[in-house]
């Protein structure tokens, strides 16, 4: 397996979709691709990430999300470290920054963060050196799960572009869909969403995806169905369906997916709520995905922990060599050959502007004549 980086890749983080290129998605796709082969060896391990550190910092319960992240990270041979907020100092008040930044002091290369607060690791990652990768945040984004969703439409269906996806279910509180709407999009499939009025946002449309209430024919012309949780723990002021009146319209049952194309793939990124959202025989029938979501959620995120890795020693090796060869000028006209030592770049032009001052007579601006 080739493990050469893509020099493509830049981003010292992953933080949503929304953000990233076609060509950045495709990066991280067929690099996903070399580590599904790594998953199936007898020995599932490479040194790709060997002398990391990676710390999983989860401010919201997780079962699958966390324990894939520990294993991509462990199957790339980097040191895991979890921390559960409920027994932390986030109990004594510590904020979101100060627990980031005690983190990096101890020496760790990158933090895996699930948090409540929509943008929380868009925040976090301004404040830290360290790599930070979005394990999902609030109502935002989720986009590891995305991607492994994505590459698990590709393995099967060969492409992403002009395949046709539906996406049913919570959609305004679904961080999983808004992640899987920018990516889908941008590597040209056709996503229709439907729900309950009420759990969709009304300016959806703007994402480029078509919208209806109807599932069946939502299903009709689908290649693939997403199915979310019904994140019913979010309802705070009863404006969400019951759970037997939601399966009744909503769920997706055999009998539904027998109006649908024969393989119509059926996808869920758990956990799944049997008899609300599918029932148990569309759950384990021989459409579902679900459990080869799982899988391929290692390779995904192996791939994103080495890319963002391998990014940010670049970036770090960069300022290193920009420091050594940085040229200062001395204010007493002396030459300005060779490497400053200790003095910012704005300290040496600001020493030169007092040099050019002296030697024209001129004022610089800020002085005074």
């Amino acid at each position: 397996m080739n493990m050469t980086r893509n020099p493509s890749w830049e981003r010292k983080d992953l933080l949503g979709l929304k953000e990233l290129s076609a060509e950045e998605i495709t990066l991280i796709l067929s690099t996903a691709e070399s580590f599904k082969e790594v998953i199936g060896r007898p020995i599932k391990k490479v040194p790709a990430l060997r002398g990391k550190t990676i710390v999983n910092l989860f401010y919201e319960p997780s079962t699958r999300t966390r324990i894939s992240f520990e294993i991509a990270a462990k199957r790339l041979s980097a040191d895991v470290i979890n921390i559960a907020t409920e027994t932390s100092s986030v109990r004594k008040g510590e904020t979101l920054i100060d627990t980031g930044r005690n983190i990096e002091a101890l020496k760790v290369d990158m933090i895996v963060m699930r948090h409540s607060y929509s943008g929380a690791a868009v925040m976090l990652a301004r404040h830290v050196g360290a790599s930070v990768v979005n394990a999902g945040d609030g109502w935002h984004e989720h986009p590891t799960q995305a991607l492994l969703d994505i590459f698990t439409l590709k393995e099967k269906l060969g492409h992403i572009e002009g395949i046709r996806v539906a996406i049913v279910g919570d959609i305004a509180h679904s961080r999983v869909a808004r992640s899987n709407i920018w990516g889908l999009t941008k590597l040209g499939a056709r996503v229709t969403v439907c729900a309950p009025p009420m759990l969709i946002p009304p300016c959806i449309g703007e994402m480029g995806v078509s919208v209806t209430h109807d599932i069946q024919e939502a299903l009709a012309e689908a290649d693939a169905v997403n199915v979310l949780r019904m994140q019913f723990e979010r309802d705070s002021g009863d404006a969400f369906p019951q759970q037997l009146e939601y399966f009744k319209n909503f769920g997706i049952t055999e009998e539904r997916l027998k109006k649908a194309k024969k393989n119509i793939i059926v996808m869920h990124p758990g956990p799944i709520n049997r008899g609300i959202e599918m029932s148990s025989e569309v759950a384990d029938g021989a459409n579902s995905v679900i459990l080869e979501q799982v899988t391929n959620g290692i390779a995904v995120r192996m791939a994103v922990l080495f890319l963002v890795a391998q990014a940010n020693e670049n970036r770090k090796t960069r300022r290193a060599r920009s420091a050594k060869t940085e040229v200062h000028v001395p204010p007493d006209g002396s030459s300005a050959s060779g490497p400053s030592v200790g003095v910012s770049e704005s300290q040496s032009v600001r020493d030169y502007a007092k040099r050019v001052s002296g030697l024209t007579g001129e004022p610089v601006s800020g002085q005074t004549s």
